[in-house]
């Protein structure tokens, strides 16, 4: 991103919305949006840490690639950045606003929230 884009995002924006929560998506929120294939996972974790932990129902962009990688990542569907702490997501979401991505969202709570969705049965009532 260059300066000036960033420059033009960050004066065109107004970040009440950031108060309040509305940037951030609840793990049970998303999970029933992606089991309706409305939400993607966009996981910007580096290779080493999704070889630790993978999700195979995430798309895996590591923030260092997001710049060449945009037309990969769905504009028709709500995008909710992960990372494990919430630092790169965060930039990610900023990130991808700037690009003109209007439907994109931080995943709330990195790996304890996540896990927590993945437990057996959880899920699984969602996709049936």
């Amino acid at each position: 991103m260059s300066k000036d884009t960033l420059a033009s995002w960050l004066t065109t924006r107004s970040f009440d919305h950031w108060s309040t929560g509305q940037h951030k998506i609840m793990p049970e929120a998303f999970f029933k949006k992606w089991a309706n294939d409305e939400a993607v996972l966009l996981d910007v974790r580096y290779p080493l840490e999704v070889e630790h932990m993978q999700l195979p129902f995430a798309l895996h962009i590591p923030i260092n690639e997001l710049p060449k990688r945009l037309d990969d990542i769905p504009r028709d569907k709500i995008v909710a950045t992960f990372c494990s702490g919430g630092d790169r997501a965060a930039v990610a979401y900023a990130y991808l606003q700037a690009q003109g991505f209007e439907n994109v969202r931080i995943f709330k709570g990195g790996y304890t929230a996540l896990t927590a969705e993945l437990m057996p049965g959880k899920l699984r009532k969602l996709v049936k």
